[in-house]
């Protein structure tokens, strides 16, 4: 049965890009510790913060978070791990936010794969490599309490930021990798096109780690930027989130809004309030 959040958002947890703040001087600049007690105040169950504001303080802000009576959801994200956008040093990066996720006691990192590898056509030989690298870090991440979360992107984003774009790939990577603390993240904005969405959502029983909100707005101005908040757009909420749950997912459901023209020009207070009214009635 779908859960009921008509009077009840301590599902919810913010993602802290909804306030602009993954990317540096967006958003209000609302300090981390002002985010924390912000989402405590309004009830909501858990946070996400992106990298660049954990920086040396991850034990600091994940006891913070707790403290607070919040779950440290997650830790946005790897860096990419193929593509024109990779660094050098990718595995050395990527063992670098495993050690930050396990610093916040985030049992979550989400893994943005990255695009298509230089030299290359098409997804492929991509995916192969991408396979490869979270294969060698999995057993790593195990054993410092982190599950990775392969999260397929829209198809917009295919060539510089991830060549990884349907759940159905994400799925099949998965039986590739064969780790069992590597799982699947969801995000409204990268899927609710697809048809076939519930259908791989069974494939990938039991093994999907987020659930991302946002909407697509039938009018998009900028595909990166200019994501909705949820009920402004042409996203089947409630479908999409029926056919997560079917697939066993019950976890915190996580607002993920990048919105550089509309709600990171905002009060954070207003978006968190208006946050936790969408959740309730559309979601």
């Amino acid at each position: 049965m779908v859960r009921d959040f008509t009077n009840d958002h301590s599902a919810l947890a913010l993602n802290t890009a909804t306030l602009g703040h993954n990317v540096e001087g967006a958003g209000m600049g609302w300090p981390v510790e002002r985010v924390i007690d912000a989402c405590a105040a309004r009830g909501l169950g858990g946070i996400v913060f992106w990298r660049r504001e954990i920086g040396s303080r991850a034990v600091e802000i994940g006891d913070r978070v707790r403290a607070a009576g919040l779950q440290m959801a997650g830790l946005c994200r790897t860096p990419f791990l193929v593509g024109p956008l990779a660094p050098v040093a990718v595995m050395d990066e990527f063992y670098g936010s495993i050690d930050m996720a396990a610093g916040l006691g985030a049992p979550v990192l989400t893994i943005v794969v990255g695009g298509v590898e230089p030299g290359t056509k098409g997804m492929g030989d991509s995916l192969k490599i991408v396979a490869e690298r979270v294969a060698e870090a999995a057993p790593y991440a195990a054993a410092r309490g982190v599950q990775l979360a392969l999260e397929p992107l829209n198809p917009v984003y295919g060539g510089n930021r991830s060549c990884l774009v349907t759940v159905r790939d994400a799925v099949d990577l998965l039986e590739v990798i064969g780790a069992p603390n590597v799982g699947v993240a969801v995000d409204v904005y990268h899927v609710w096109w697809d048809t076939d969405l519930a259908a791989q959502l069974q494939r990938a029983k039991g093994r999907i780690l987020g659930y991302h909100l946002c909407d697509w707005l039938a009018d998009t101005q900028e595909v990166l930027l200019d994501r909705g908040m949820m009920g402004d757009g042409v996203a089947d909420l409630r479908g999409i989130r029926a056919a997560v749950e079917a697939a066993g997912y019950q976890g915190l459901c996580e607002a993920e809004i990048f919105s550089a023209g509309n709600w990171w020009r905002r009060d954070p207070g207003e978006v968190l309030d208006t946050l936790v009214t969408r959740f309730r009635a559309v979601c």
